[in-house]
C-alpha cells in the first residue's frame, strides 16, 4: 500500500473536508447517475405488463394518449360500472400525477369484477414504471406493485368447504 493511498481519517469532520477537495472520488464526476433501470417499449411504442389478483390475470398496454382506458374492447364506465371500481383503476396514475396522460388498454380473464379491477390495477401501474422508469419509487411507496398474494384456500377432504365441518350429529 502506498503513501497517497492510505487514509489518515480521523473523523467525520475530516471526511467532509475530503469530499469538498476531492480526495475522495466517486463514480459520478459531475455526470448523472444512471437510472436503475430502462424504458421497456414495444414497435408500437407502448409499455406492456401483466396485473394478477385472486383468479384474475390483466395484460395491459400503456401509451401516451388522452386518458382513454378500454378493458375487453369497452370502455371502463361500461365494464366496470361502480364509481369505485374505476376509482381503483385509475389510483397508480393519480399517486404519480399522470391523470389524463395514457391510454390504456387491457384484457381481462377470470375471478369478478374487483378481482380483475385490482388485476388492472396492478398492470397499470407495472407498465407505468416500464414506460417512465422514474416513476417507480412514486409508485412501489404507494404499495400498487406488490401482488396481493391472497387468493381462495383450497378445499380439503372430510369437510363441507375449506375449513367448514359438517354438522355433527351425536346419533
Amino acid at each position: 500500500m502506498s503513501d497517497d493511498t492510505l487514509d489518515t481519517r480521523q473523523s467525520l469532520a475530516d471526511l467532509g473536508t475530503l469530499t469538498e477537495a476531492g480526495a475522495l472520488s466517486t463514480a459520478n464526476d459531475g455526470v448523472s447517475p444512471a437510472p436503475l433501470r430502462e424504458q421497456k417499449i414495444d414497435a408500437h411504442g407502448r409499455a406492456y405488463a401483466t396485473g394478477k389478483r385472486k383468479d384474475a390475470v390483466a395484460r395491459v398496454w400503456l401509451k401516451p394518449g388522452t386518458g382513454k382506458v378500454t378493458v375487453n374492447g369497452r370502455d371502463q364506465t361500461v365494464y366496470f360500472a361502480r364509481p369505485t371500481l374505476r376509482l381503483v383503476i385509475n389510483q397508480p396514475f393519480s399517486v404519480a400525477d399522470r391523470i389524463e396522460a395514457y391510454d390504456v388498454v387491457a384484457t381481462v380473464k377470470g375471478g369478478g369484477l374487483s378481482g380483475q379491477a385490482g388485476a388492472v390495477k396492478h398492470g397499470i401501474a407495472q407498465a407505468l414504471t416500464r414506460f417512465e422508469p422514474v416513476l417507480r419509487t412514486v409508485v412501489k411507496q404507494a404499495g400498487f406493485l406488490t401482488r396481493d398474494p391472497r387468493v381462495v384456500e383450497r378445499k380439503k377432504y372430510g369437510k363441507a368447504k375449506a375449513r367448514k365441518s359438517f354438522q355433527f350429529s351425536k346419533r
